[in-house]
Formats: structure tokens, sequence, C-alpha cells
């Protein structure tokens, strides 16, 4: 019987990135402690627009899919750990 995440918990995916988040940032925060529905950016974990780009060279380098800056969807792609691992499981090449 599989679990089903919960608001507090990460799923397989979502602790592979939420460690690929904390090594490419050099983040002084356990990938485990980062909340699946936590804000990335600003309030939350604390990222900036330098970090949504070393974050988005890691996930074309370890995922094999871009992320354009010009995505319209980017603020919702970004919004949380769960959009961001949903985004790249779906997208995904490797």
């Amino acid at each position: 019987m599989t679990s089903t995440p919960t608001l507090l918990t990460q799923t397989s995916a979502e602790q592979q990135l939420a460690a690929l988040i904390v090594a490419s940032l050099q983040l002084e925060v356990a990938a485990e402690d980062i909340a699946p529905e936590e804000r990335l950016f600003g309030e939350g974990l604390g990222l900036d627009s330098i970090d949504a780009l070393e974050l988005a060279l890691a996930i074309s380098t370890n995922y094999g899919f871009e992320l354009r800056s010009d995505d319209e969807r980017n603020k919702r792609i970004f919004a949380s750990l769960r959009s961001l691992s949903s985004h790249v499981e779906e997208h995904r090449t490797r």
C-alpha cells in the first residue's frame, strides 16, 4: 500500500529535488526540512533570482530539460518544492 503524501511529507521525487536544491545552492538547511508546500522565493525558503538561475542550470544538468527564464508559468512552477517537483517529473528526460 502506497501512502499519499501530505502537506508536510516529501515524496521520493521531492526528496531528490530538495537534495539537489540544497547542494546546488549550498543552503544551510537540511533537504528533508524543506516543506513541500513552502514558498521557495521571498518568504519561506528565501531564494532569489540568482538562486533561480543556478537552480534552473542544476535541473537542466540533472534532469535533462531546460527551464526557460521567459516561461510565463515560472511563478507557478517555482512556487514550492511540490510544484517544481511536479513540473520536473512531467518534463524530465533522465
